[in-house]
């Protein structure tokens, strides 16, 4: 089995709002674009939130987040993994994004929203313990929001937008 790699951040050093995945799906590695799965509700979600058409072009969805001072990321910079659902992630092969240098450049990042409950456990397991002595987290606000992934077709879309909503309303 292949390693797999993540994507470069969606960010600008005016962030505010952090959104964490865990690690870019088939689709989305394909494409080489976050959320790229047709049945992955992120884009729609987001576009309704922010105002703008959920079908613009990848450019101009960046560009959007970007604007409203919100980042995209995944905690894992690579791992091995079957398919694309997490919890088909290796544990042994699991290794994070560099958060400490992230949270050096993005100094005013208030709060970390985690797309699902993956993303916040791999966050939990390996970047807290590593950047606690130096990042100064109290005053970052963490949140786990119901995941986007089609994976999640229990929840309705309903659901998860009124769920993601709360990014809208962050004291920033």
């Amino acid at each position: 089995m292949a390693r797999i790699y993540s994507f470069e951040p969606i960010e600008d050093k005016n962030a505010e709002i952090l959104i964490l995945g865990s690690m870019p799906g088939i689709a989305s590695l394909e494409a080489n674009q976050y959320y790229a799965h047709t049945q992955n509700t992120f884009w729609r979600i987001i576009a309704e939130l922010l105002q703008f058409a959920p079908t613009s072009p990848y450019d101009v969805r960046t560009q959007a987040l970007k604007s409203a001072r919100i980042a995209v990321w995944d905690v894992l910079q690579s791992c091995t993994r079957e398919g694309s659902l997490d919890a088909m992630i290796e544990r042994d092969t699991q290794i994070a994004n560099d958060f400490q240098s992230f949270f050096s450049a993005h100094k005013s990042i208030t709060h970390v929203f985690f797309n699902g409950a993956k993303a916040e456990s791999f966050f939990k397991r390996h970047v807290l313990p590593s950047i606690l002595p130096s990042i100064d987290c109290g005053s970052i606000s963490y949140l786990r929001l119901p995941s986007t992934s089609p994976a999640n077709a229990a929840m309705s879309f309903e659901k998860k937008r009124s769920a993601w909503r709360v990014i809208l309303k962050a004291d920033l």
